[in-house]
C-alpha cells in the first residue's frame, strides 16, 4: 500500500537508523555468518559477539529493506544481504562508519558555507587526516580498490585502453586498476603514481614502476594517463590543477582516461547523486553530467572524444590533448 507524504518523509528522517544498522552488521560481520544458510538469532549472535535481543531486533528493521528475511525465528540473507558477505560493500560500510558517518553531523555547516563537513569536523583537510592514520588510510585502499572495482563492471572488457607504451596511473593509490591494465596489455609498461603515503614501496606486478609524488605538483611523462575515481574527489579548481600537470608532462599524442561515474541530466533516481553528497561533505568534490566532465576537459586543454559505458555505473571518457 501507499504511504502518505508524512510517513514517506518520517522514514527518510530516519535514515541514519538504516544506515547505522547496516554498518554494525557489516562490523560484525553477519551476512558472512548467514552465507551457508538458514540460521537461529541465538546462533548467529552468539558467532559474531552480539545481544541476541538487539540482534533480532536490527535484523527485523534491516528486514523490511529486503537485507534479510525472517521467518519461525530464523534468519536467512537475502542477495542484497549477500553483499555485504565479506565483499567490497562490506569494506565500503566499515571505512563509512569510521570515516564519514560522524563528520555529516556538519552538513549544514556545508550548505551554508561551502566547506566540507569533514574538514570541519576534524579540523583539516580530510584526506590529510586519512594520511595521517595508517589503519585508516589502509581501509581507505581496501575500500576504494573494492568499491571500483565492482563499480567497473565489465568496462575493462569493453573499453581498449588507447595506445601508448607507458600508462600512467595517476593517483593510483595501491595499483589494483593498474596491475589488472597490464594483464590485459602485456606490451605496455606502467608507472603508479600517488602520495608517499600511499603508494606501496615495492611495484605490485611486473613492467610497473613506482613514482611517490602529488599530482599537484607534477606528474611523471607517459603516453596514456589514467584517473580512475580521482577528479570526483576535487572541485573544479583543483581538478584543472591535475589537468593541465597532465597536459604539460604528456607526451604531444598522449590520451587521457577518466574512469568516473556520470551523473543523469533528468531527475531519475541515480547513485552517482547520494554519492555526489559524499564528495560535498568529505572533500568538496563532485560528480558531473556528461556536458560537465566535457566542458572540464576543454577547459584543462582536452577533447572529450568518447563516453564508454559498462555494465556497471562507470565510464570510460577518453580524451585527447589540444594544442
Amino acid at each position: 500500500m501507499e504511504l502518505p507524504p508524512v510517513a514517506v518523509m518520517l522514514g527518510l528522517l530516519s535514515g541514519f537508523q538504516l544506515s547505522q544498522s547496516l554498518f554494525a552488521v557489516a562490523e560484525l560481520d553477519v551476512a558472512t555468518a548467514l552465507v551457508s544458510g538458514p540460521r537461529g538469532v541465538e546462533d548467529v549472535a552468539k558467532e559474531v559477539g552480539a545481544d541476541p535481543d538487539a540482534l533480532g531486533r536490527i535484523i527485523r528493521f534491516l528486514a523490511q529493506h529486503g537485507v534479510f528475511r525472517t521467518k519461525d525465528g530464523t534468519i536467512e540473507l537475502t542477495e542484497l544481504g549477500r553483499t555485504l558477505a565479506d565483499g567490497p560493500l562490506r569494506s565500503v560500510a566499515r571505512y563509512f562508519r569510521q570515516t564519514h558517518y560522524a563528520p555529516f553531523g556538519n552538513l549544514l555547516d556545508t550548505v551554508r558555507t561551502g566547506e566540507p563537513a569533514a574538514s570541519i569536523y576534524y579540523g583539516k583537510p580530510f584526506f590529510d587526516w586519512v594520511n595521517e592514520h595508517p589503519d585508516m588510510a589502509a581501509l581507505q585502499n581496501e575500500a576504494m580498490a573494492a568499491f571500483t572495482q565492482d563499480a567497473r563492471g565489465d568496462l575493462l572488457d569493453v573499453f581498449d585502453l588507447p595506445r601508448g607504451a607507458t600508462v600512467a596511473d595517476t593517483g593510483g593509490a595501491d595499483g589494483t586498476l593498474l596491475t589488472e591494465l597490464l594483464a590485459r596489455y602485456p606490451d605496455r609498461r606502467g608507472i603508479l603514481f600517488d602520495l608517499p603515503s600511499v603508494v606501496p614501496t615495492e611495484p605490485p606486478a611486473d613492467r610497473m614502476e613506482v613514482v611517490a609524488g602529488d599530482f599537484f605538483d607534477t606528474v611523471p611523462t607517459a603516453n596514456v594517463y589514467v584517473l580512475s575515481a580521482v577528479l570526483q574527489d576535487w572541485n573544479n579548481a583543483d581538478s584543472l590543477r591535475i589537468l593541465r600537470n597532465i597536459w604539460k608532462a604528456g607526451w604531444p599524442d598522449a590520451r587521457l582516461v577518466i574512469i568516473d561515474m556520470v551523473v543523469p541530466e533528468s531527475d531519475e533516481p541515480h547513485p552517482t547523486k547520494s554519492i555526489d553528497v559524499t564528495m560535498l561533505g568529505m572533500l568538496g568534490g563532485c560528480q558531473r553530467s556528461e556536458s560537465e566532465w566535457r566542458q572540464l576537459l576543454t577547459d584543462g586543454g582536452f577533447a572529450l572524444k568518447r563516453v564508454v559505458a559498462g555494465s556497471g555505473s562507470y565510464f570510460a571518457l577518453d580524451a585527447t590533448l589540444t594544442a
